[in-house]
């Protein structure tokens, strides 16, 4: 019992490690949105730049998630959270587009090497039996870098400047490294067997990696959308310029509190991977289609009520699952490849509504985009099993 509460005691800093990633890469964005013009980034430019972290994010993920399962997952999460913060004492030479560009890219890249292993050791210290519980409160502290991250890193910015917000995301990640070094456990790299080609391909293509991770892209596609258009669809409702923010930030409380009791119920047999995130896409797929047909102030909140509902449940569900149907000998890898896959959906959400958008109307587009999240729920309903079968196998 005592190896179990140290083993649980371990995840405390990896929930500070997802908390970083998350305020970096949502706080930064803000900052260099607002700070655009002062900074002498143009609006291509502005864009380049936001896009380093998540090009490195989708490029190094899978490679890092591998590696933590040939030397643990301890070590690469350290040194990514080190990487952190040399990444944020770049920004400190001078306020150039060209030095933020480097420490955005050597943040995207750092984080690229934490966040997998975390997933990955949160999976490990967990147990098979309470995935659920701390998947939910590891994407809690998560979500809660994306709503904070923004309002702490301008706040910091208007008050001392620029230089203060990479200073603190320096001390975040510093004082993240310290409390894993000092608090996780060292997890055993586990003998793996000598992997084909064949069986890598047959590994990243079985039912029980490819839908949760569909579910997941689909979930941040969404999201990806919801943090770029609600604040649009605000603006020309004629509504307040913060009431866009205010509907984002709705939508990441939301979540925060959804995954902690979503990831309980589902250890509790009380919700399965199967009807809760296909309820939480189609939910999402509703409130999408409402707000493309009747635009109003109330479907802005009602979608992102919606919005924070769905990312509050499939989340911690598709992660579970993804967990318990992997060994731990390549836990990291499938970790880092699912990884991917949200960030290529959370880069392919905004990028579909905006080209239909530009081809058409942005109702079309958010019509688009309701009847592929609905079309992925019914994937997901026809091809995960039943209750623990498919959360306890790998036959999905």
């Amino acid at each position: 019992m005592a190896s179990i509460d140290l083993r649980r005691a371990g995840l405390a800093p990896l929930y500070l490690a997802g908390f970083t990633t998350a305020f970096g890469a949502h706080g930064v964005a803000s900052v260099l949105g607002s700070e655009s013009e002062d900074i002498g980034l143009s609006l291509l430019g502005l864009g380049a730049v936001l896009a380093l972290y998540d090009v490195a994010e989708v490029l190094l993920k899978p490679i890092f998630g591998a590696l933590s399962d040939r030397i643990g997952t301890k070590p690469v999460i350290v040194g990514g959270l080190l990487g952190f913060v040399a990444a944020s004492l770049i920004a400190l030479i001078s306020p150039t587009p060209l030095v933020l560009g480097l420490a955005r890219l050597g943040q995207g890249a750092a984080a690229s090497a934490f966040s997998p292993a975390s997933s990955a050791a949160v999976a490990r210290l967990a147990g098979k039996e309470r995935l659920g519980r701390y998947f939910g409160r590891y994407g809690a502290w998560k979500s809660l870098g994306y709503v904070l991250g923004p309002l702490i890193g301008v706040a910091l910015t208007y008050t001392l400047g620029i230089a203060s917000l990479y200073i603190a995301l320096g001390a975040l990640a510093a004082a993240a490294a310290l409390w894993v070094l000092l608090a996780m456990p060292s997890l055993p790299v586990v003998p793996r067997p000598r992997y084909t080609l064949a069986d890598l391909v047959r590994q990243t293509t079985e039912r029980s990696f490819l839908v949760p991770t569909l579910l997941l892209a689909t979930s941040t596609a969404v999201l990806g959308v919801a943090v770029g258009f609600l604040p649009l669809l605000a603006t020309r409702l004629d509504q307040h310029p913060l009431t866009g923010a205010a509907a984002v930030a709705v939508l990441a409380l939301v979540s925060t509190v959804a995954q902690p009791l979503v990831g309980r119920l589902r250890d509790t047999d009380r919700i399965t991977t199967r009807a809760g995130a296909v309820a939480g896409l189609a939910i999402a797929a509703a409130a999408t289609a409402a707000l493309a047909l009747a635009p109003s102030a109330v479907a802005l909140f009602t979608a992102a009520v919606a919005f924070g509902a769905m990312v509050g449940t499939v989340t911690p569900l598709a992660f579970a699952h993804l967990a318990a149907a992997t060994p731990d000998e390549r836990m990291g890898r499938t970790m880092g490849n699912a990884e991917l896959g949200r960030e290529l959906g959370d880069a392919g959400g905004p990028l579909l509504v905006g080209a239909v958008a530009t081809a058409w109307t942005l109702p079309a587009a958010l019509l688009v985009l309701a009847g592929i999240t609905a079309g992925s729920g019914a994937i997901g309903w026809a091809a995960l099993r039943t209750p623990k079968a498919a959360d306890r196998s790998d036959v999905a």
